[in-house]
């Protein structure tokens, strides 16, 4: 039995990894839409890309997924296209326990492992063999990148950037649209809005707006 049509939302590097994900999990692409008119057109992975986000609304289609890796402007695009029916995509590479909640619009890749009783918001990114582990709490709009862990109890606030191998000590908190560079170990809290790097991690910048 195949799943519903749905449509992908963003044509970058990103795309490439949700639409291998929907395709093996059966889903019907109707459609790739991206902003930049540079990429109309063009296909990728097979499947054109036929306009601006926008114009995923006239196809008559409310299934869709957001390709896009930037937590930022994936926020501010849930914001322009409205009520959508925002699809949860687990690849059947992941593991996944039973007792997990996971929101609206959350993209899990192969390798990725989410353990018991964590929690995680809508549209959320967890990449390629990235590990959330029991009674995590990931606020909306994060990414956990490829390669990166997080320990038990953690909590993730929205919009942050988990980089590639970074990981997060057991029962730590990082603050609402942080970063954690590639390869940062959190051991202690992590303020919101800042940009925190290195072993351990700590805090450089403030966060651009």
């Amino acid at each position: 039995m195949h799943n519903p049509n749905v449509m992908v939302l963003g044509a970058g590097g990103h795309a490439k990894v949700v639409i291998r994900t929907l395709e093996l999990l059966r889903y019907q692409i109707v459609g790739v839409f991206d902003d930049d008119p540079s990429k109309c057109g063009k296909p990728i992975l097979g499947h054109l890309v036929q306009g601006a986000l926008e114009e995923a609304l006239d196809t008559g289609c409310q299934n869709a997924v957001l390709a896009i890796g930037d937590n930022a402007i994936r926020q501010r695009a849930v914001e322009r296209l409205g009520a959508l029916n925002w699809i949860t995509a687990i690849h059947p590479d992941a593991w996944v326990d039973p007792s997990a909640v996971l929101g609206n619009g959350v993209m899990v890749f192969a390798g990725a492992v989410i353990q018991a009783d964590a929690v995680v918001g809508d549209h959320v990114i967890i990449n390629t063999c990235a590990s959330v582990d029991h009674d995590c709490l990931l606020g909306d709009f994060v990414h956990v990148a490829p390669g990166a862990h997080l320990a038990g109890q953690v909590t993730v606030g929205a919009g942050v950037l988990i980089g590639i191998g970074g990981v997060a000590a057991p029962g730590t908190r990082i603050g609402d649209w942080s970063v954690i560079g590639a390869g940062g170990s959190v051991v202690e809290d992590i303020p919101a809005h800042v940009v925190a790097m290195g072993v351990p991690a700590r805090p450089m910048r403030r966060v651009k707006d």
